[in-house]
């Protein structure tokens, strides 16, 4: 199906197209390009012009760009443009006003991504769906995935993320989402804030682009619930909240209980006037708040509910945010049990995949690998050396530092669980088969900069890695 006829693209953007051409998708990377893709030259750590050139030869179907990039042909299928980021904006407001899709936008200290899984997951199964891949949540990321919708989509799941204040209200008058959800909000990015209300007031500049009409979904278990609140009713949107049992009473969807099973999460849930069982195939009270989240925002566009949670039992976490993956060490050596989740790391999320590791069974140790985390701004010794402190340690056997950071926290260890401590990634490999024995579970964590999947690599070195779902 043409996703951009040259025509089409050229008006939406205002820019000039060379050739009569059309594209079936939107890539901006040669590495991944597929044939018949718009190759969108953007400016990041390069500049994008330089691999034009590359994109055509590979099969893409024209190239957006603000010049002729030397080497390219007079001929060459473009769209020329007079500014490459403000183009593909202006590509993704279009590719939003042209469908009669219902947005859901999803934003969050913590979770955003997972969530946005889950909601893909479940409105897959009632309409065609459309939704970010990866973690596309920035300036880029978000007219990325609108410039991708496919006319016919039915429902279309945004994720915002942001690292600065002013960053969100933007992309979500972009996205026009009908229904706003926001996860939590956490000490995340504290360098570029004054202090954990400003992520608040960031997270509740969602609301600013929901449609008329829209209904906001938040976290009634938060400290700054009452900024989330008020910030709905100075816009004047409907705001539906989800909580545990010992949060908000008054929340319309409320988690009454909860039981990790071997490796699955159940939850009992109400969802306003529905009593419902949810099943998530990973364990971690994160995950089942989240899916309550999530089904708040199906049923505030008027879904099936108890197809949503069928869906839902059918989701799992995708690699480096909580995969779970069984590494065989090869005939009669046993098992280990790997929990990837090396993909970002922030005090909140740390202590959640701490509590996930505490409760999964094993028949050796529980052996936790964990890096950096970064942004925390003047309170990043004491946000490290502070997770000590979590209950889910005293379960745990062992817990290896990786970065300058982690040295706070290493020390803080009690003397029986001090692992060693690592300046880098890449060192902590050298160390890991004498670490790990058959019958532990172990997790590596970390922001992504500290490249904790290099951990993930080694373990799965040590055997022959096998998925578990």
């Amino acid at each position: 199906m043409t996703l951009w006829t040259a025509a089409e693209a050229a008006a939406a953007t205002g820019g000039k197209a060379i050739g009569d051409w059309r594209v079936d998708g939107i890539s901006i990377d040669t590495r991944s390009i597929a044939d018949g893709d718009l190759f969108v030259a953007l400016k990041a750590a390069r500049d994008g012009h330089e691999f034009v050139a590359q994109a055509l030869d590979k099969g893409a179907g024209a190239a957006l760009v603000s010049r002729r990039p030397e080497g390219v042909a007079d001929d060459a299928p473009l769209l020329l443009v007079d500014d490459v980021q403000t183009a593909l904006e202006a590509l993704g407001r279009a590719g939003r006003a042209r469908t009669d899709a219902r947005v859901i936008a999803v934003t969050g200290s913590v979770g955003k991504t997972s969530t946005k899984e889950m909601l893909a997951r479940m409105l897959s199964d009632q309409g065609r769906t459309h939704a970010a891949v990866a973690s596309y949540n920035n300036h880029w990321g978000v007219p990325l995935t609108l410039a991708r919708m496919p006319r016919d989509t039915e429902f279309a799941v945004i994720e915002i993320g942001m690292n600065h204040p002013g960053e969100i209200s933007p992309l979500a008058k972009q996205a026009r989402p009908h229904v706003a959800m926001v996860t939590t909000v956490a000490p995340v990015h504290l360098e570029a804030f004054d202090g954990i209300e400003g992520i608040a007031t960031e997270k509740a500049a969602i609301m600013e682009g929901l449609e008329l009409g829209g209904v906001a979904v938040l976290n009634a278990d938060i400290a700054e619930a009452h900024m989330l609140r008020a910030a709905a009713q100075a816009l004047g949107i409907e705001a539906r909240w989800f909580g545990s049992a010992t949060g908000d009473s008054r929340s319309d969807y409320l988690l009454t209980s909860m039981d990790l099973r071997g490796e699955e999460t159940q939850a009992e849930v109400q969802a306003r006037e529905q009593t419902l069982t949810l099943r998530v195939q990973s364990l971690g009270a994160h995950f089942a708040m989240n899916a309550l989240g999530a089904l708040a925002c199906l049923d505030a566009l008027g879904l099936d509910l108890a197809r949503a949670v069928l869906s839902l039992s059918l989701w799992s976490p995708v690699t480096g945010r909580g995969a779970r993956e069984t590494i065989s060490l090869g005939a009669d050596r046993g098992e280990i049990l790997l929990l990837d989740d090396s993909y970002n790391a922030n005090p909140t999320s740390v202590a959640a995949a701490l509590a996930v590791l505490a409760a999964t069974p094993c028949t050796g140790r529980r052996i936790a690998y964990l890096g950096d985390m970064k942004e925390l701004g003047a309170q990043e010794q004491r946000l490290h050396s502070d997770l000590a402190d979590l209950d889910a340690v005293q379960a745990l056997d062992e817990i290896h530092c990786i970065g300058p950071l982690m040295g706070a926290l290493h020390a803080a260890l009690p003397a029986n669980k001090r692992g060693g401590h690592y300046a880098t990634s890449t060192d902590a490999c050298a160390d890991l088969a004498g670490q790990i024995a058959a019958g532990d579970v172990v997790l590596a964590k970390g922001s992504l900069s500290m490249a904790l999947a290099k951990v993930v690599d080694g373990i799965r070195e040590l055997g022959h890695g096998e998925a578990t779902f």
